[in-house]
């Protein structure tokens, strides 16, 4: 009934053109993204409870005011980033009603949905951070939980841009699409590590003396060789994938998006290894973050090159369909 009642009311929007309804989801991928790298921001320059409450900022105000212990530094820099939460939510927004308005297909509706409500999780999430004072396994939920929407936004994206009354095309052999779920899975491992890294790391997000912010307690060396190790195999089964690839052949936009990937990856590498050498400085963090959700973002496009949804004729959608 609810459902109903909502696609009489989109009916009374325009209709979005295929070009718009592109645009709304790059711009959720992108406003993903943005407000993950402003989260590293907050990290690193320990505004991480700049608004010490939430959903309030402070007990009995939404916005920062003034406080002795609380420097107005970090809170305008830990409540900028919660209004970036909007844009995050207005996206999210936007991309429901444009596909529901196009009354675009069941996939793509679901992977519309889970933005608005990735967003709300995302916001229970932060709470719990900022509630338990930092504790770096809720900081490290928080990172990985973007990342995962960065990957379904671009996954959107891709899907968006597909026929719906098409029908589903492996463009390549099934052993290589397992082959990059194996790769995808090196790369979940390597952010995993990565966010332990961040756990025992010089950057808690706060540093006040009398509430201090609970580390993990392992030597970090440990840690950073770990996610080293994973992103060596994470690059390793990429190019390993390439040269697959490469055997049986693949079309322009496969091979761009695998430069791309990979390219990222390897640039990805660099910073993390100057970071390393340099006592891991604050500005490195923010971009090694937004890089990740670079690799994220490639890695996804690539996944969803693989097997696209195109428009054919009866006998040729009949051949896909028994060769799928």
């Amino acid at each position: 009934m609810l459902s109903r009642a909502f696609v009489r009311l989109v009916d009374y929007l325009p209709l979005p053109s295929l070009r718009v309804q592109r645009i709304i989801a790059l711009a959720v991928i992108l406003s993903q993204a943005g407000i993950s790298a402003t989260g590293a921001i907050v990290r690193v320059t320990s505004s991480g409870l700049g608004c010490p409450t939430w959903p309030q900022c402070f007990p009995g105000s939404f916005t920062p005011e003034a406080h002795p212990e609380v420097p107005a530094l970090h809170q305008i820099v830990e409540f900028s980033n919660r209004l970036l939460t909007f844009a995050v939510t207005l996206c999210a927004a936007l991309v429901v009603l444009a596909v529901v308005r196009a009354r675009r297909r069941r996939e793509v509706l679901v992977y519309a949905w889970l933005m608005p409500g990735g967003t709300v999780l995302q916001a229970i999430i932060g709470g719990i951070t900022v509630r338990s004072g930092l504790l770096w396994w809720t900081v490290s939920v928080h990172l990985l939980a973007s990342m995962l929407m960065v990957w379904l936004a671009t996954l959107l994206f891709a899907k968006i841009g597909e026929p719906d009354d098409g029908v589903d095309v492996a463009q390549v052999p099934a052993p290589l699409r397992w082959l990059t779920v194996l790769s995808g899975l090196a790369m979940t491992g390597t952010l995993i590590a990565g966010t332990l890294v961040t756990g025992a790391g010089p950057h808690a997000g706060d540093k006040s003396i009398d509430r201090p912010v609970e580390r993990l307690q392992v030597e970090i060396v440990t840690l950073v060789h770990a996610h080293a190790e994973m992103l060596v195999a994470y690059l390793a089964l990429l190019v390993g994938l390439g040269f697959g690839l490469a055997a049986v052949g693949m079309n322009r936009a496969i091979r761009r998006r695998l430069i791309v990937v990979i390219a990222t990856v390897c640039a990805q590498a660099l910073v993390g290894i100057v970071q390393y050498f340099t006592d891991v400085p604050a500005a490195l963090v923010v971009i090694h973050v937004a890089g990740a959700t670079a690799c994220i973002a490639a890695t996804a496009a690539l996944w969803a090159a693989l097997r696209t949804r195109e428009q054919i004729t009866a006998p040729a959608a009949e051949a896909a369909a028994s060769s799928a």
